[in-house]
């Protein structure tokens, strides 16, 4: 079966964490499906850019995904802990030992539930203290830590790290290193 992978946007997520890691993954052939987490697919981001997804949440089914994904944006962060369907998505994830990711702020949806409770991670420097503070194993000057089956990432300028260590860790190193080669750097 072919990896499928669900990035999340709320109005107020931060959009070149969404879009690029969207683009990113999409160049790499990972089949990723963009969800509104309101029943809208039309979002605004956090500078004003309006977005439609490809589903909203209310239409998907946690079976059909590999990994979930949240980017950041303080307004779109306190969207995503606010969204009960997510969270609940988010758990049962966790449960099953499934991915998750996070960049910027969005690490600390994951840390408020407990799930980065004894597990490296990083976030925006502004969140820290927060995820260090429900138990994550700080690394805080690393762009994008990689533990287990979650990823984090600290923020907008980390982008493309974060997106290339989801592709390495479903495509493999070395299409993550030719799409960094051919078309990034």
């Amino acid at each position: 079966m072919d990896t499928r992978i669900a990035l999340f946007i709320a109005d107020g997520t931060e959009e070149t964490e969404a879009i690029a890691t969207l683009d990113l993954l999409r160049r790499a052939g990972i089949d990723t499906d963009l969800i509104s987490i309101k029943d809208d697919p039309t979002v605004v981001t956090s500078h004003s850019l309006t977005v439609t997804a490809d589903k909203v949440i209310s239409d998907i089914k946690g079976e059909d995904y590999d990994m979930l994904i949240l980017p950041g944006g303080l307004k779109g962060t306190a969207n995503f802990k606010a969204c009960e369907p997510l969270l609940a998505l988010i758990k049962d994830f966790h449960a099953q030992g499934k991915g998750l990711a996070a960049i910027c702020a969005a690490p600390s949806v994951f840390s408020g539930l407990g799930i980065l409770t004894g597990i490296d991670a990083t976030s925006n420097p502004g969140f820290q203290e927060v995820i260090a503070g429900d138990g994550a194993i700080l690394h805080a000057d690393d762009k994008v830590v990689v533990s287990g089956n979650i990823i984090t990432s600290q923020a907008m300028g980390t982008t493309v790290p974060f997106a290339l260590a989801i592709i390495a860790k479903y495509k493999g190193q070395e299409v993550a290193d030719t799409l960094k080669k051919d078309i990034i750097f």
